[in-house]
């Protein structure tokens, strides 16, 4: 696809992409899941028992004996490669048709993703059918090697892992828990919206200065102390988190799942400072508008149901089953973590609402006003002038300007699938060394892209000018480096 030519830490790439020139009477066809199953191989040793090992298999509806062989291939691949390798054996399997993706989360389970590649269905003269051309190179095994991972990753924020549900009740309830979670959570799959940002899971944090900070943070610690059973808070504001009590892997996980599935479901109208025209409710002499996004919806319904989701984190020796309340006022939204073994109360319910509530609200409206102070004084909002991707492996922050709107189900950018193809390979490269590198790449429809791996954080810019050189190209990153990221210390 493309030519490289390296020079020390420093690569320039030119690449052409014969999809981008292609005709409009050609469909194309993006990627799509064939099939998803979890097997663990101990469970049918014997001849005959093979379809014991089938914890899951989506879709259901397949023939038992094509599941038995499809399981029984990939059991095969991966014993074949683990004689070349013990430690590691195969991620991938590349075909024409397809890609399959292996992952071994616990000892024995396996977890497989068959994704069909993306096609163009070419026309053909004199009524024959239509040519079908698969783009064998166009999936990159990095971000659908993580969309498993992350697959995993959900079932355990609410189901533990695989063997506790074995402790507790044999594979009859783990087959149960696989089959009701994943059935309802494979339909949320979008594969032909995941790229770069998937691979790098990370967190958009809210920018505020420190004196909405310190308020916050005074919030989080007066709720605590008021309310001794909450054990962790998480305080997030227009889908940016400003603090967590989490560790950062469940708190990553956890806010995929408030910002693509939790959130977009309780969608509502922006609201703009304190006098906001929305029916507040009353609690005490303070109005305010907080509400819970999880358990009751109504705290004077007589009828009201106080269960919660509940969602496992790591402990130093284990994990730890948590109630999770999600309550949330205008854009800001607290998400308080509660030990299971507690039951929750309608009088624990509302304490919690007369308390949070007004101070939650009051919050949300100091936020929104310091924001848009913010924006006045930064200017009209326009088209970002750089595009780019930023991500730290330290404390998990990301920023996209490419991204106008990622969720599950949508996946809207701002550049082309082929420029994005390309910063998913240049990450590829960044995956393979250690050491700090840039790698430029110059695409046949005039944009250059450039990608900087400096000291655990990773920069991805895209720049449409025509006409400019390398050294043009390095200058505008430098200066966008020097607007954007101030106070990172990037190597040059």
């Amino acid at each position: 696809m493309f030519q490289l030519v390296s020079c020390h830490q420093l690569s320039l790439c030119v690449c052409y992409s014969p999809r981008m020139a292609s005709g409009m009477q050609e469909k194309q066809y993006t990627p799509s899941l064939l099939s998803f199953f979890i097997y663990n191989p101990t469970f049918g040793p014997r001849e005959g028992e093979e379809e014991k090992k089938i914890l899951f298999y989506h879709p259901s509806e397949v023939e038992k004996n094509e599941k038995i062989r499809n399981v029984g291939l990939c059991e095969a691949i991966v014993q074949f490669t683990r004689t070349f390798c013990p430690t590691k054996p195969a991620k991938s399997l590349h075909t024409q048709k397809n890609r399959q993706f292996f992952f071994e989360p616990e000892d024995s389970f396996w977890i497989v993703m068959v994704v069909r590649n993306p096609m163009i269905e070419k026309p053909n003269k004199d009524g024959k059918p239509p040519t079908i051309e698969y783009q064998e190179e166009e999936i990159l095994d990095t971000v659908y090697g993580a969309v498993v991972r992350q697959c995993y990753s959900m079932y355990k924020l609410f189901n533990g892992t695989f063997g506790r549900a074995m402790e507790a009740g044999g594979v009859e309830l783990l087959t149960q828990k696989l089959e009701k979670f994943f059935y309802r959570y494979l339909q949320t799959l979008h594969l032909q919206s995941c790229d770069l940002l998937d691979v790098f899971g990370g967190i958009s944090f809210f920018p505020l200065d420190k004196m909405t900070y310190l308020k916050i943070q005074s919030f989080v610690n007066r709720v605590e102390e008021s309310l001794s059973l909450i054990k962790y808070t998480a305080f997030l504001y227009n889908d940016q988190l400003i603090w967590s009590g989490l560790e950062q892997d469940d708190m990553r996980i956890l806010y995929k799942y408030l910002t693509t599935s939790l959130f977009p479901r309780h969608s509502e109208p922006e609201l703009a400072g304190r006098d906001s025209p929305l029916r507040p409710e009353v609690a005490g002499n303070l109005l305010h508008y907080g509400r819970f996004l999880t358990g009751p919806t109504n705290l004077k319904d007589p009828e009201a149901k106080f269960r919660f989701p509940k969602i496992f984190v790591s402990t130093g020796d284990g994990y730890e089953e948590l109630h999770l309340i999600v309550y949330k006022a205008m854009s800001a939204a607290a998400c308080f973590m509660i030990s299971a073994s507690v039951e929750l109360t309608r009088e624990f319910c509302e304490q919690l609402d007369s308390l949070v509530g007004p101070q939650l609200t009051l919050l949300a409206s100091d936020i929104c006003e310091q924001f848009t102070i913010n924006r006045r004084i930064s200017g009209p909002e326009k088209e970002p002038q750089f595009k780019f991707i930023y991500f730290n492996h330290m404390n998990l922050a990301e920023k996209s300007t490419i991204h106008m709107r990622k969720t599950a189900s949508v996946c809207l950018t701002s550049v082309h699938p082929d420029l994005m193809k390309i910063l998913g390979d240049i990450n590829c490269d960044f995956a393979r060394v250690d050491e700090d590198e840039e790698i430029i790449v110059k695409a046949m429809t005039d944009y250059w892209v450039v990608g900087k791996k400096s000291d655990q954080r990773e920069l991805y810019v895209i720049l449409n000018q025509k006409n400019a050189n390398l050294i043009e190209v390095n200058e505008e990153v430098k200066r966008l480096c020097a607007t954007q990221f101030n106070n990172i210390f990037f190597l040059d």
